[in-house]
């Protein structure tokens, strides 16, 4: 017996056995433990390298931490509303919030969601619109900008946003930047040298320790958030880069949603930047400075909510929130998402929606931008389509929205994917919208998208290729991991 025979197979034994006991350990749900027991047996040794990196899970400790937060009103505000919704006293405003109060209460409860309704919501769905505005913003900031974005690439656009936040400091404004270091990984990190040597600040969330090894790249910062003078806020699913103007031949035209806040909504926007940007700064963490928490004048009457989820959470704020909202639904529930691979909870209430009669519309993209959830989509589509939704295909570029709106009063925008990795894995940030008004505006802008896609029928389905089934059959199996 060789020797490399006898090496092979001590360390195909000791990867199944350490890949079990690391498995059973972190307790996680079955079908991901299946999903990597499948590339642990078809792929020895590379699987168990596999999930050293990808597999394993961020302990639910306090990644995030800052000893100022109760000094801050949206805290003392957030125990009132606690209080209140215990003794069943809140004031209710609206029909929206009316109807939606469990869920409010929910996520005031669970997440410590503040409830507020003094915000304007603008909708932005193109990006040239979208950074328009933000660039206007930010040339007129006073005080301090602090931008978080999971991609943040080093081409024309991201040049020019530079250039604006290298301009403002140097104008005295603070500036603050974070981004995820993988999914600006083609970034350089001398591209914000000109804004470090300004005054501004650059930080990176979760960086390797020891290049080019990571064992942390699996859980990433998906959060999109800009805060302005601590009054304006964005947050959506557009990125940094030229592609999210629709200058990517890949994509064509880039459809997204994203929102413009101003009211105490922001305050929310702005903890979470601070706990994030905390966690990735060692030299230059922030304290309650009142400057970031300015005293407003209401800006509207929009009611909303800012929902934070991650692998570090007790719960899946985000997801259960969704379904919180489908489950509710009496007439109607759009949908709008790149990647749907819902989880058993979420396929199920769609599908209980479908059967109820529920008018379920679900839009998604007629090309990948990853192939292996692509096709995982399309099989979670067929299971709908049996059981009655309406499904769109979107030929006019590419949709990267992350929308539901449910019986034309509530909506959620943010940047969770209908899709495992968002729900357990990645940092991702939500508004949930109770307003009629907001809610008619994005059912308005999912009707102009219908011009531009096409009824995927079930029949349509039916007739796929042997070699498409395959390849939804293996996404399918893998999908608890993508």
């Amino acid at each position: 017996m060789s020797i490399s025979f006898i090496l092979f197979g001590f360390f195909f034994v000791l990867n199944i056995l350490l890949a079990v006991i690391m498995i059973f350990k972190e307790r996680r749900d079955a079908s991901a433990s299946w999903a990597w027991l499948l590339v642990l047996f078809f792929i020895p040794i590379l699987g168990f390298i596999l999930y050293l990196l990808f597999g394993h899970n961020l302990r639910r400790k306090h990644l995030f931490q800052w000893e100022d937060r109760k000094k801050i009103g949206i805290e003392k505000l957030l125990k009132s509303q606690l209080k209140d919704l215990k003794s069943r006293q809140f004031q209710f405003n609206n029909r929206a919030t009316v109807d939606n109060k469990d869920l409010i209460y929910m996520l005031v409860m669970n997440n410590h969601a503040v409830f507020t309704e003094d915000n304007s919501v603008e909708i932005l769905t193109d990006g040239r619109d979208k950074f328009k505005r933000l660039m206007k913003d930010i040339s007129n900031a006073k005080d301090h900008i602090h931008l978080q974005y999971y991609i943040y690439k080093g081409d024309e656009l991201g040049k020019k946003l530079r250039d604006a936040l290298v301009k403002k400091a140097r104008e005295g404004v603070k500036v603050r930047v974070l981004y995820d270091e993988l999914g600006s990984r083609s970034l350089r990190k001398k591209f914000f040298k000109p804004l470090r040597d300004a005054g501004g600040h650059v930080e990176v969330f979760f960086p390797s320790r020891l290049r080019p090894i990571n064992l942390r790249l699996n859980y990433r910062n998906h959060r999109k958030l800009v805060i302005i003078d601590g009054e304006t806020g964005y947050v959506g699913g557009f990125n940094v880069g030229d592609e999210y103007l629709g200058l990517n031949p890949k994509f064509g035209y880039w459809r997204d949603t994203h929102l413009r806040l101003q009211g105490t909504a922001v305050h929310a926007i702005q903890t979470r930047f601070i706990l994030d940007w905390n966690q990735a700064s060692h030299h230059h963490t922030l304290t309650y400075v009142p400057n970031h928490f300015p005293e407003c004048e209401p800006k509207g009457n929009v009611g909303m909510q800012i929902v934070t989820s991650g692998p570090d959470s007790e719960w899946e704020q985000i997801k259960n929130g969704y379904i919180k909202m489908i489950s509710t639904a009496k007439r109607s529930i759009l949908i709008q998402t790149p990647y749907f691979i819902p989880d058993s909870s979420l396929l199920d209430a769609l599908r209980i929606a479908c059967l109820s009669g529920i008018d379920v519309k679900i839009m998604i993209p007629n090309k990948p931008d990853h192939a292996f959830v692509y096709w995982a989509t399309l099989s979670y589509i067929g299971d709908l389509l049996k059981a009655g939704a309406s499904v769109y295909i979107y030929d006019n570029g590419f949709i990267h929205a992350k929308t539901i709106v449910v019986d034309d009063e509530t909506a959620s925008v943010g940047t969770a994917n209908i899709d495992v990795r968002s729900f357990r894995l990645n940092f991702e940030v939500n508004a949930f919208i109770y307003d009629v008004t907001i809610a008619k505006k994005l059912i308005s802008s999912f009707k102009e998208d219908l011009l531009v896609s096409r009824k995927y029928t079930y029949e349509e389905y039916q007739e796929r290729s042997l070699w498409i089934r395959i390849k939804e059959s293996i996404s399918r199996l893998l999908s608890p991991i993508l």
